[in-house]
């Protein structure tokens, strides 16, 4: 790509993400993601080739900026029961402890990435590729308690893989808008797992004060 091409090209995804999170992927066409860059459809499609290819780039700009951010946010905590909150909180909490955005719309996006990923091999590879690199990110947080002597009696793999299925089957659950499960009590689920296998004591009351210290410092 030339200098110039490459902000449009970000912009298409950026129109793309509002775009599917609003309507869903299945009744996002090419020509609304247009409309909402301020391009023609024929632009999109010379960048994108396909719709299902917009949204796997989509989603891959998408994670990119939460890792980046992730990982800036835990090098800063020098415990890994507190990289791990970090974590939990940004996959469940966002809106309501200073993060930007909503957790619903994220997750239904990423239902619509699951559901592509069933019968189009392109969107599939993605799909793997983010699941594994979730993983990853959790067994460098595990390795690095282990490290540290704050972690004990865990497998790093069968955690790592345990866990990400646990919090993408939390994630569903809020995505779908289920009463009896929101972000604060996937989280609060979460973190009790972690500490049991992981054999760390974590305190949800103090948890949740720093939490709102959080968000208060957020929005000031």
């Amino acid at each position: 790509m030339t200098g110039d091409e490459e902000p449009r090209g970000s912009q298409i995804l950026t129109a793309a993400l509002a775009v599917i999170a609003e309507r869903g992927f299945a009744e996002t066409r090419i020509a609304d993601v247009a409309e909402q860059a301020g391009v023609s459809p024929a632009l999109v499609m010379y960048y994108f080739k396909t719709k299902d290819h917009l949204l796997a780039e989509a989603m891959r700009r998408s994670e990119d900026a939460w890792y980046a951010e992730m990982a800036s946010r835990t090098a800063r905590i020098p415990t890994g029961s507190g990289r791990l909150e970090e974590v939990v909180a940004m996959t469940f909490l966002s809106g309501l402890s200073g993060d930007p955005g909503t957790p619903e719309d994220s997750w239904a996006i990423w239902l619509d990435l699951w559901v592509r990923a069933l019968r189009d091999s392109v969107v599939r590879a993605v799909r793997e590729e983010f699941d594994e690199h979730f993983r990853q990110t959790i067994r460098e947080i595990v390795r690095f308690g282990v490290e540290r002597r704050e972690f004990v009696g865990a497998d790093v793999d069968d955690f790592s893989v345990g866990f990400s299925a646990l919090l993408d089957g939390l994630a569903i659950q809020i995505a779908l808008d289920d009463p009896v499960v929101d972000g604060r009590r996937a989280f609060e689920l979460s973190m009790r797992v972690a500490a049991r296998e992981l054999g760390f004591v974590w305190d949800a009351r103090r948890s949740r004060a720093a939490l709102r210290r959080r968000a208060r410092g957020a929005s000031a």
